[in-house]
C-alpha cells in the first residue's frame, strides 16, 4: 500500500492532491513546531520550508520531537530535515538557519508558498512573521504560548482578539492592533501559566534567556493542531 492510501480514505483523492501540491513556510521547530513540520509531512504535504538558527540541546529531550542523545548538538533544521525526508523521501524540504526578525525579513519570499506557520516564541519575530504574510495576502496561523501548562483540554482555536487569559495572546493584541492587523487565527491555552517549583523559576527569571518550565503534553497537541488548521484550509471547498 502507498504510504498516504489512509489519507486518502479519509479526505479523498482530490482534497489530498491539494495537500500534496501546497508549500508551507514554518517558522520554529522546537517543542511545537517540531511536532507541526511532522504532523503536516504526514499528512502529505508536498513542500516544506523550515526556518530556525537553533542547535538540539539535552534539555530539548523532554518535550522536543528531534531531539535524543544522538541529535545533540545537531542544526535543528538539520536534524529535523533528516526526520522528515525518512518519513516521505519524495517530500521537497527546504532548510534556512536564521532567526526571522524585521532587520532580514526581506531574506525570506513569502510568495512561494501556500500558507505560513508562526511557531516562535519572540514576539518581534511573530510581528515580522505576521505582518509580512499579511501584507503579502498569505493565510497565517500562530502559536501563542505553551510554557508553564499541562492541561491539552484547555487549548483552542481562535482569532488572537478574541483571546483570554494567555499573557502572549495579550501583548500580541496590543502590538498587532498598533500595526492594524484586525485578525490573526491562533492556537492558545486558557490555563494559567504555573509552576509546581515557583523558587526555582523565579531564579532563573534573573538569566539572560527564561527558560519556561514545560513538558510535551501542550506544546506537541498545540503543534498538531495549528497542522490540522493548516491541512483544513488547504483543501476548505
Amino acid at each position: 500500500m502507498e504510504r498516504f492510501n489512509r489519507v486518502k480514505l479519509l479526505i479523498g483523492s482530490d482534497k489530498f492532491d491539494k495537500i500534496a501540491s501546497s508549500s508551507v513556510l514554518l517558522f520554529g521547530i522546537g517543542g511545537v513546531g517540531g511536532f507541526t513540520a511532522e504532523a503536516l509531512v504526514r499528512s502529505g504535504i508536498g513542500s516544506i520550508t523550515i526556518v530556525d538558527n537553533d542547535k538540539v540541546s539535552i534539555t530539548n529531550i523532554n518535550r522536543q520531537i528531534i531531539a535524543n542523545d544522538n541529535t545533540i548538538g545537531q542544526d535543528k533544521i538539520s536534524a529535523m530535515k533528516d526526520r522528515l525526508l525518512s518519513i516521505n523521501p519524495n517530500l521537497n524540504v527546504k532548510t534556512i538557519n536564521c532567526f526571522y526578525l524585521p532587520e532580514n525579513a526581506d531574506e525570506i519570499d513569502f510568495t512561494d508558498y501556500d500558507y505560513i506557520v508562526d511557531a516562535v516564541d519572540t514576539v518581534s519575530a511573530k510581528l515580522a512573521i505576521i505582518e509580512r504574510a499579511k501584507a503579502n495576502n498569505k493565510p497565517v496561523i500562530s502559536c501563542m504560548g505553551t510554557g508553564g501548562k499541562l492541561d491539552v483540554t484547555k487549548l483552542t482555536v481562535s482569532d488572537v482578539f478574541d483571546t483570554s487569559g494567555c499573557p502572549l495572546a495579550r501583548v500580541m493584541r496590543r502590538e498587532l492592533k498598533k500595526r492594524g492587523v484586525k485578525g490573526l487565527k491562533v492556537v492558545y491555552s486558557t490555563e494559567e501559566v504555573g509552576t509546581s517549583n515557583e523558587q526555582e523559576f523565579a531564579e532563573n527569571k534573573g538569566k539572560d534567556r527564561v527558560a519556561p518550565p514545560s513538558m510535551i503534553f501542550v506544546p506537541s497537541v498545540a503543534g498538531i493542531m495549528l497542522a490540522s488548521e493548516v491541512v483544513k484550509d488547504l483543501i476548505k471547498e
